[in-house]
């Protein structure tokens, strides 16, 4: 079938089948069916659209942070004059970048943006890169997490491996996470780094590290020069390093959670390669993101609010528990053991509970809450309510703590499930999903 046809037809033809699955929802959802339709009749349509862009794709991927680092750099860039495309809901694979892109194009297929700023899973970055070259890429991490799903955590790091060969202009990478220093050896392209002042190392443990008791492993490539260093936190505080540049500068994050700041130095890394800007620019347009959906998303129910924290494997689910005091707050956990979770729950037990002890946490919740609770048990943890159905719980969690602010910490598909719920009692934002 002749291109030019194609490129009519198809974006026809998706909006169609988009408009069809939100009727058939009610108005919401509908992510995923648009682009496995798509790219059963037009393998070529992702490909074709992004070639408009003038300054191509910059691709984020790693194992923690990809949607809050895809919002930043997105945002940056926005707040730096360019026209973004971005797949916003987190939907990473490549049939959500599809129907993402869907979207946004025109009737013609006319797509009106200059850079597209992509989170892709590790695995879906695979065929990605088979399909598009990334200009630029930001790899951030190589965890324990899911290895139902990837094997190895070896396998995990060389399918980033593959995208770091991919890249034709910059691949940035984490500096302290030996496994993703490592994948300069195989670029073909230019390579910068972002990192950390020594004295934030053992806040930031890499892989290793964490199933070395903690111990701040060896790290070769932390001799490499960082092109943005995070080299000071204070609650809100991040004071930010630039290669060049000789005074550190401070920028007052609306993010949560000690783990995004890091997060913005490595998006600033790459923003610095795609355009030219001022340390100082970058600063302050890092200072206006706020969370993405279930990264700390905070959610008004009344006088009260509500914040979920997604949680996907140790490093993660300890450094949130440093990030948000359970003092003050009611502390709910909702865990999944779903595809998209992960079906192993053994990380649970290399996560350290005991700073809930003088709290307790009010509901357990999801398909292993008995699990959960017997974790929390080991460590002392009192736990009032467990029970498996997450909206109900959800639900009855909110209205019984009533008058208090709140954390859920959750799996993904937890969280899906638990702003699904709030939904129904709260404000919620609509994220496609």
């Amino acid at each position: 079938m002749p291109k030019t046809f194609l490129s009519s037809l198809t974006p026809a033809l998706g909006k169609a089948v988009r408009a069809a699955a939100r009727l058939r929802s009610g108005g919401k959802g509908g992510t995923a069916l648009p682009g496995r339709v798509v790219e059963a009749m037009d393998a070529d349509f992702m490909a074709r659209t992004l070639a408009q862009l003038p300054y191509g794709v910059v691709l984020v991927s790693g194992t923690n942070g990809k949607t809050t680092t895809t919002r930043i750099v997105s945002q940056v860039l926005e707040q730096l004059g360019l026209r973004v495309f971005t797949n916003p809901t987190g939907s990473n694979f490549t049939r959500g970048v599809v129907s993402a892109l869907l979207d946004a194009v025109d009737m013609r297929g006319r797509l009106q943006a200059d850079v597209a700023v992509l989170e892709l899973d590790e695995a879906y970055a695979v065929h990605f890169v088979e399909k598009v070259k990334p200009r630029y890429a930001l790899l951030l991490n190589v965890l324990r997490d899911q290895l139902d799903r990837f094997g190895e955590i070896d396998t995990t790091a060389k399918m980033l491996g593959a995208v770091a060969a991919a890249t034709t202009g910059t691949v940035v990478l984490n500096r302290e996470d030996p496994r993703v220093a490592a994948l300069a050896e195989l670029a073909h392209c230019d390579v910068a780094y972002y990192g950390l002042s020594d004295d934030l190392l053992s806040f930031f443990p890499s892989d290793d590290a964490m199933h070395a008791q903690d111990a701040v492993v060896a790290n070769p490539s932390h001799a490499n020069e960082a092109s943005v260093a995070l080299t000071g936190l204070d609650g809100h505080k991040a004071q930010l390093s630039f290669a060049g540049d000789p005074q550190p500068y401070e920028a007052e994050l609306k993010l949560e959670g000690v783990y995004n700041a890091f997060n913005a130095a490595g998006a600033l890394a790459v923003v610095r390669e795609v355009l030219e800007a001022d340390a100082g620019d970058l600063v302050r347009a890092v200072s206006t993101v706020t969370p993405a959906f279930g990264r700390g998303e905070s959610i008004r129910v009344g006088e009260d609010t509500v914040e979920l924290i997604l949680v996907k494997n140790p490093m993660g689910f300890r450094l949130a528990l440093k990030s948000f005091a359970a003092e003050g707050h009611e502390t709910m956990i909702i865990i999944n053991d779903e595809y998209a979770d992960g079906r192993d729950m053994s990380w649970l037990w290399d996560v350290d509970f005991s700073s809930l002890q003088g709290t307790g946490v009010h509901t357990v919740a999801g398909v292993r809450a008995t699990d959960m609770a017997l974790r929390l048990a080991y460590d002392e943890v009192h736990v009032a309510s467990v029970r498996e159905d997450v909206a109900s719980a959800v639900k009855s969690f909110v209205r019984e703590t009533t008058g208090r602010n709140k954390h859920i910490y959750c799996t993904y598909t937890a969280m899906l499930a638990a702003r699904s719920a709030m939904a129904q009692i709260a404000d919620v934002e609509d994220v496609g999903l």
